[in-house]
């Protein structure tokens, strides 16, 4: 047998796959002032290996993006940034201002970003 060949059919296989490690936040969200209605994005970047999935939670409960209701204004991006496509202010819909915190999980563990805070603008606050 060719050395080489040998060397390259000896080797442990495993040793080639990085190790898998927990999740840990790369880029937290920043507090965002905005108008009514206008589009907003809170930002978030996970890393892990598996590669970790990311919720989102304002106030301490689960918000609720487009792969729960495929009519939410909300979205999750596939960097793990949460993009509303308006935002909603107002007694007919729960409104979006609040404190916000992205949450990235894998079978090693979680991680918790920063707070971050969305505030709705008001008119007087834009205009004045």
């Amino acid at each position: 047998m060719h050395p080489a060949l040998h060397c390259l059919v000896g080797f442990p296989w495993s040793r080639l796959r990085q190790e898998d490690f927990p999740p840990r936040i790369v880029e937290h969200p920043s507090d965002l002032i905005v108008s009514k209605g206008e589009p907003a994005t809170l930002n978030c970047k996970a890393e892990g290996r598996p590669p970790p999935t990311v919720e989102w939670y304002k106030d301490g409960e689960r918000v609720e993006t487009d792969r729960d209701n495929p009519r939410s204004h909300r979205m999750l991006l596939p960097s793990g940034s949460l993009f509303f496509l308006r935002i909603v202010h107002g007694r007919r819909s729960k409104p979006d201002d609040g404190s916000y915190v992205c949450v990235a999980r894998n079978y090693l563990g979680q991680a918790i970003s920063h707070n971050a805070s969305l505030e709705v603008a008001s008119k007087c606050w834009a205009h004045c």
